[in-house]
This record gives structure tokens, sequence and C-alpha cells, in this order.
């Protein structure tokens, strides 16, 4: 009886130490078959009479290195209900190939963003109104609607003036959509620094702000607010910087700061225009 009593009271020790473990490499298993297993419609593939989908692996004769890649893309899981439903992942976007593939690639997809062959006449006049719509940035609009609101606030990155596209950012034929990775920050930060780069540094006396991301103050698309910023005024500052009021006053960092506020944002003020970091001040003065 005794003997029996030890063994049980070993289980507990035993849970613990291998139980957290056990939990943990379970809800990643589970993760894992939840993201290979998807049923639900993600995308609706566009249609265009007279062309037919063939699959993303007949794209593997003729672009290998591309069709390698991308099986690590985002947009890979892409999927719909029906017969089209598995490895639609390149025509979600170029639309329906067999016309392409068939001809040995004289015909180009639907849409295929680049310059090439034209269609022939009886193909054009069925993909004419598909085609009007076969740019990148129209491609993306039909599943990323939000982004389109977003680009038409007051202050955007140009990609409606034709300036930029999506694809800038947001590789979509290798690995996750957004450059730099999701969680890479100081990567992602290399995206912005390659057409921004006087904020590139290095500063003596940097802003902590910028170890968070550019998007820490920024929207990436667009805003309502001057400079992309994701706050009004000094309002974005106090996200950060905490304010104290004694007497009627508004201290900042132990200074008195109420009739500094008044004159205008933190930056235009006359006061800390070094926003993104400074080699002479620590208070990033100038």
């Amino acid at each position: 009886m005794n003997k029996l009593k030890n063994r049980v009271s070993r289980i507990p020790a035993a849970w613990g130490r291998w139980g957290a473990l056990g939990v943990a490499s379970l809800t990643l298993l589970l993760a894992a078959i939840a993201c290979q297993s998807v049923h639900r419609s993600v995308v609706v593939l566009p249609e265009v009479p007279g062309a037919k989908y063939i699959g993303s692996k007949e794209c593997d004769q003729c672009h290998g290195e591309i069709y390698r890649s991308f099986q690590t893309a985002d947009h890979a899981r892409l999927i719909a209900k029906g017969p089209n439903a598995l490895h639609a992942g390149c025509e979600s976007c170029h639309g329906p190939c067999n016309l392409h593939s068939d001809s040995g690639g004289e015909v180009k997809p639907p849409r295929t963003f680049t310059a090439g062959r034209p269609q022939t006449p009886a193909v054009g006049a069925r993909l004419e109104a598909f085609e009007a719509r076969g740019n990148v940035d129209a491609a993306c609009y039909e599943c990323h609607a939000e982004v389109r609101g977003q680009f038409n606030l007051p202050h955007h990155h140009p990609v409606p003036e034709g300036k930029m596209t999506c694809i800038q950012c947001h590789p979509p034929h290798k690995g996750t959509a957004r450059a730099g990775g999701s969680t890479a920050l100081r990567s992602q930060e290399e995206n912005c620094l390659q057409c921004h780069p006087a904020q590139r540094g290095p500063y003596v006396f940097e802003h902590e702000a910028m170890r968070e991301g550019c998007l820490t103050c920024h929207s990436a698309h667009g805003s309502v607010n001057d400079k992309m910023l994701t706050a009004r005024n000094a309002n974005l500052c106090l996200k950060c910087h905490f304010q104290q009021v004694k007497g009627g006053n508004v201290f900042i960092g132990g200074s008195d700061h109420t009739l500094r506020l008044r004159q205008g944002t933190c930056w235009n003020a006359g006061c800390h225009e070094a926003v993104h970091g400074s080699r002479v001040s620590s208070s990033l003065r100038f």
C-alpha cells in the first residue's frame, strides 16, 4: 500500500515537468493541422467567360522558381469552394490560365501585370472587361477593400497616383506578404528606409519610438492626419510621454509644457524638431 501511495504522489511531479511541454507541443500540432486543413471559402475566384482554371501545379512547368517559392507565400493558401478549390493560388490573382497554358505562353493570362503579346481577337473580346481591371492594385483591392478606402484618405502613399504599387511592400510570391516579415521589426524598417533614407540615422540620441517600428507613429496606407500619422498633434506624443497636471499646469518629463502645447505640435512649435533622432540634442530639439 505504501509503495502505491509513493507512485501516485510522484505523478503530479512528473506532470509538472512534462505537462507544460506536452500542452505546448499539442497546441503547435493543432495549429499546424488547422492551417493545413482550411475548407472554408477564403477568396472567390474571378470568372472569365471561355477560360478555365487548371491549378497552380501547371505553372511549375514554365515558372519553376516562382512556383517553388510560392509554396511558402501567404497567398498560396487562398482557396474557394468547388472543384477549383485546391492549388488555385496563382490563378486567384492572375485569373484562369488554361488558354495561357495551352498556347505555350503565347496567350497572356487574363491578368499578367507585365507587357506581352496581346490576346487573340476572339479571346480579347471575352476578357476586355476583366483586363480593364488587370493592374496590380486592382487585383489586390478585390480582397482588400478596406485598403482601397485607406488610400482614399487625404494623406496616403502614392499608390492611387501610380507612383507605387502594392507589391513594393507586399511581395506576393514568397513568404509573408509583408516585406521584412510580420515580426521582424528592424527588417520592416529597411523597407520603409529605401524610400526614406533621411530617417535612417544613426543618431547619437535616438527616439526610442524608432525601436518599435515606423508603424508606431505612421499609418501604412493612409490617414486623415498629415504625414500619415496615427494621431493628431501632440496627442500622438502623449501616448508614450506621461503628463501630469499640477496646479492647473501640464508637466511632461518634469517640465512645464502648459504654454508650449498651445503653440502647436511637439515638433513644429520649435521644440522637438528632430522627431526621428538627433546628433546633438538629448531632448531631440534639433
